[in-house]
């Protein structure tokens, strides 16, 4: 069976891109940007990949990118020990989040029209057919 476009909601995902000829990752992009969020709830990188499905080594690679990317950290981490390990967002990770989150904001309510003329315009798909690759910036499924 094949679905209309616009039977189902057709999404916007923001992504930040460096200005960079390579075209490397984004610098920020939902899945990134979910784990910010998750670490500022949880105060763990750890709790915050597990939320999200993903593994502690992916958890604290995004990380690293993201303090790479950036003028200054925007997680500070401590090592674990008999208590556990802590992470915090910094004044800029904070910052990034919510400059972030406010530009996807603005973004769905500017959108709407604009989505709306894309969803008429796109072929139907197949039942049970990805509609693309997954993104480099969404996380990984942790490994079973």
């Amino acid at each position: 069976m094949t679905k209309s476009p616009t039977e189902r909601p057709l999404g916007l995902q923001l992504r930040v891109l460096r200005p960079d000829p390579l075209g490397g990752p984004p610098v920020m992009g939902p899945g990134k940007a979910d784990l910010l969020e998750g670490i500022r709830e949880t105060g763990s990188i750890a709790a915050a990949g597990r939320r999200m499905g993903m593994s502690y080594k992916r958890a604290w690679f995004l990380v690293e990118a993201m303090n790479d990317s950036f003028r200054a950290p925007l997680v500070e981490a401590s090592k674990g020990g008999t208590g556990g390990g802590r992470a915090v967002l910094t004044a800029l990770g904070v910052t990034v989040l919510t400059a972030y989150r406010r530009l996807e904001q603005l973004a769905a309510e500017t959108g709407t029209a604009e989505l709306a003329a894309i969803r008429e315009a796109l072929a139907p798909q197949p039942e049970g057919q990805p509609a693309a690759a997954p993104e480099a910036d969404q996380p990984k499924p942790a490994a079973p």
